[in-house]
């Protein structure tokens, strides 16, 4: 089944010898980061083993968002809405950025008591961040028939195209000198006195010495083969998008059974919120106990099914040589199908909270796969036991917003200058040094 349309992109033709850095995977965070990198004066090569932008990165909701995120994201978040602010101008290209504003809105008193406790984590950054309600709402929510009477609400959130944005930056970074290319999997790491001294493609060597995996859900499978442990699980997500319809919110809402967000086509990209697929495969038996934390935590909005995955995924190689076919050339796009039962509910939510939506024709709906961690916060760091070698993954549904500015943090982490923000809470290590795995959007 086809994914969105994402803005084409013409490779390069030739794979250059030597580089000073090779980024992995061509998602917003790896275009983000090849463009900070050779922005930063650094020789890039931006490899993708199918399209630039061809997965998760093209398919999710299409937010910029800082609210009701983890407060261990907060920081990042800010600086990524500095870049896109300037991403239009910065790049060339129209990446859809608007600033429109994103609802929550709770179901219960209690909901409303966690959200108005939450927003006083924005409060201390001096952005603005508040509950609404009567009027104020109606006028964010024209036209609703919804139960509920308020939201939090945060006018600097907004929106922005992601089958436009991945190309968009990988091309910007093209235009200062970095090179891209696209149907090229890089097979694995190549190591020489315990350090990175290269990358091995399907098209041959290529001389470096840093690596940056930004593979989204592929990374556990490319890391564990260089020998480097990476917990992280696929949860599917669905989204559907309508043709265009008058009449509709500006602002995006999050409610208690579907989000939804305004195109700049004038259509709309609808979801649930409840509705997250999980497909029980070996990694979720070799990962259980890592997991558990978010599972007690999130089980409510998850949906376990044993599918057709835990055939692909046992059957599949995690462990090969340079000169083997790899899995990410059997694969060159990860297009899962959406689930039905998640159409369904989510339109039924939209279509009952917005009458009007019963005149939208629904034009596409699609599947992405999530890359999840334990904590449900990316990993954006540098690997000790591999010097030269950086893993920017993981970004658990909020990676579209954030991505410029973990773009900035790895390539600051690359280059070895100040971080941006602090970035220890995205350190790969918390995960085998003893650390407490916290989880979700109160800690």
């Amino acid at each position: 089944m086809p994914g969105p349309p994402v803005n084409p992109f013409v490779s390069d033709s030739d794979l250059p010898k030597q580089v000073d850095v090779v980024v992995i995977g061509g998602g917003i965070v790896g275009a983000s980061t090849a463009l900070e990198l050779v922005e930063s004066g650094l020789s890039v090569l931006l490899c993708e083993k199918g399209e630039i932008g061809g997965e998760q990165s093209s398919r999710n909701w299409g937010w910029v968002r800082i609210s009701f995120r983890d407060p261990r994201e907060i920081p990042l978040m800010i600086e990524a809405m500095r870049i896109w602010e300037g991403l239009d101008t910065r790049t060339g290209r129209d990446t859809g950025y608007v600033k429109s504003g994103i609802l929550f809105a709770p179901k219960t008193a209690k909901d409303w008591a966690r959200y108005e406790r939450w927003s006083e984590h924005l409060t201390q950054h001096q952005i603005e961040c508040r509950m609404v309600s009567g009027g104020e709402f109606n006028k964010l929510m024209p036209k609703h028939r919804m139960s509920a009477k308020g939201a939090l609400y945060t006018p600097m959130d907004g929106r922005a195209e992601p089958q436009w944005a991945a190309p968009a930056i990988a091309e910007a970074a093209r235009d200062n000198g970095a090179h891209v290319v696209t149907g090229c999997a890089v097979r694995s790491v190549d190591i020489e006195a315990g350090k990175i001294a290269g990358v091995v493609t399907e098209r041959g060597r290529v001389a470096c010495g840093r690596v940056v995996l930004a593979g989204g859900a592929w990374s556990r499978l490319f890391s564990g083969n260089a020998g480097i442990a990476l917990p992280q699980l696929k949860v599917l997500n669905t989204v559907l998008r309508t043709a265009p319809i008058d009449g509709g919110p500006e602002a995006a809402i999050w409610t208690n059974n579907f989000g939804m967000r305004k195109r700049a086509d004038g259509g709309y990209n609808v979801a649930s919120v409840t509705e997250n697929t999980v497909d029980i495969v070996p990694d979720s038996f070799r990962l259980s106990m890592a997991f558990l934390p978010a599972l007690a935590s999130t089980w409510q909005s998850l949906r376990f099914r044993l599918s057709e995955r835990w055939l692909e995924e046992a059957a599949q190689a995690r462990a090969w040589q340079s000169d083997d076919v790899t899995p990410f050339e059997m694969c060159r796009v990860l297009d899962p199908v959406p689930s039905a039962r998640s159409i369904r509910q989510s339109w039924a939510g939209v279509t009952k909270a917005f009458p009007f939506f019963h005149q939208a024709e629904v034009v596409q709906s699609w599947g992405g796969m999530i890359d999840v961690t334990p904590d449900a916060i990316p990993v954006i760091s540098k690997v000790d036991d591999l010097p030269g070698f950086h893993i920017a993954t993981g970004f658990s549904g909020h990676g579209f917003g954030i991505g410029p500015g973990a773009g900035r943090l790895m390539a600051d982490l690359v280059t070895g200058r100040m971080p941006v923000v602090d970035p220890t809470p995205f350190r790969l290590s918390r995960f085998s040094d003893g650390s407490r795995i916290r989880v979700g959007s109160e800690v």
